[in-house]
């Protein structure tokens, strides 16, 4: 069996070659990330036939076409975490960092470790990934658009806050395509005013509602003078939370596409729906490279740090959070709704603040809870069951 490591880089690609005794039987070669490098680079490695194992660090995005290349040809491909192989280079007692020595040490780990090749589903992972981290930038840009529309109404009208449990409402929102100020309210056309808030809200509001927010508007200490500035503020920024939010349904039905093109419950487990689902997916990835559910727990950073020397030992462990941040992020999302609706979480979540847990801490806890859960329901291909 020979190993090759591959060190991915922006332009080029550095490729050694290694016997099972660890021994360099293709010297360190440059291949540009070019047809014209591929070609070489498959033509180089097929004279191994059957025998040869690729290793590549999933290193930013610069390792996709040449996942591409060479799955192509049928080779027997495993994306590495960089982090293993920066913690596996540490054997070496020479302090040595060159792209030809890491492609080496990505060999070698190949050959000391053997892991699996990568799941023919990665395609798939990787588009579930990339949609649900933008629709996840969405979410983002929608959330900024809201906290400027606030700081506008907190200088022009700081009283409309208090119309309304939600100021991005359907009928809250349809007035703001009317009227900013508390000058404009005041000036709305009484009838008018009602007939826009009893259309917007499916008869909710009416004739009281529009009384109460002129009322309200007389009494206002808002400032008046930044009115025209303000309303073409005010109408972009409602525009571009309409776009965003018809551009994130779209992002949504895509990643519903997606999810059915592989076998997966993971959407079984109370607490994790489509987008969740597809954000865990897509970032969890092939769930057979992890050996064990505490391995997935790693990678996510929600394991506890221990710090333990000699006779000391800190019982202060916080989260080490130095796996996947966009794991994490979709983890801890998933199981703030499930501590609500998962009865076994809920419980669960109920018992660690009963013991004086803050929040945040038995949020965490839920959270290695249910990564667990997921773990076991993607590993074993099966629905979710409460027990």
């Amino acid at each position: 069996m020979h190993y090759c490591g591959i060190d991915v880089a922006k332009g080029k690609h550095d490729v050694v070659v290694i016997d099972d005794k660890g021994k360099i039987v293709r010297p360190a070669f440059q291949v540009q990330s070019n047809r014209e490098g591929f070609d070489k680079l498959v033509s180089e490695l097929s004279s191994y036939a059957g025998e040869l194992s690729i290793g590549i660090e999933s290193t930013g995005h610069y390792w996709l076409t040449l996942y591409e290349a060479l799955t192509r040809h049928q080779f027997r491909l495993t994306l590495l975490n960089p982090m293993q192989i920066h913690a596996y280079r540490k054997i070496d007692i020479r302090k040595r960092k060159t792209d030809r020595q890491d492609a080496y040490w990505i060999a070698d780990f190949m050959r000391f470790a053997n892991p699996k090749p990568t799941s023919e589903r990665i395609p798939v992972f990787i588009q579930l990934r990339e949609l649900s981290r933008f629709r996840f930038r969405l979410s983002q840009q929608i959330g900024d658009c809201k906290r400027k529309i606030i700081c506008i109404l907190d200088r022009v009208f700081p009283e409309y806050e208090q119309l309304f449990s939600n100021v991005f409402l359907r009928s809250s929102r349809r007035l703001l395509e009317e009227a900013v100020t508390a000058d404009d309210f005041v000036d709305f056309d009484l009838a008018e005013l009602a007939a826009i808030l009893n259309k917007a809200s499916r008869g909710r509001f009416g004739q009281s509602k529009a009384e109460e927010i002129q009322t309200l508007a007389r009494r206002s200490v808002g400032v008046s003078f930044l009115a025209d500035a303000i309303h073409v503020e005010m109408r972009c920024l409602l525009e571009q939370i309409t776009l965003l939010e018809q551009q994130q349904k779209q992002v949504e039905v895509s990643l519903e596409e997606l999810m059915d093109q592989v076998p997966q419950f993971i959407t079984t487990i109370p607490g994790i729906g489509l987008a969740t689902g597809a954000a865990l997916l897509g970032e969890i990835g092939d769930v057979n490279r992890f050996q064990s559910a505490d391995k997935l727990v790693a990678y996510a950073g929600i394991d506890p740090s221990v710090y333990k020397s000699g006779q000391f030992e800190g019982n202060r462990m916080h989260m080490s959070k130095r796996g996947a941040p966009s794991l994490r992020h979709a983890l801890w999302q998933a199981a703030s709704v499930a501590r609500l609706h998962n009865p076994e979480l809920k419980q669960y979540y109920e018992k660690k603040r009963a013991e004086g847990k803050p929040h945040g801490v038995a949020l965490g806890a839920v959270c290695r809870k249910l990564l667990i859960r997921v773990y076991v329901v993607l590993k074993e291909e099966r629905p979710y069951e409460i027990r």
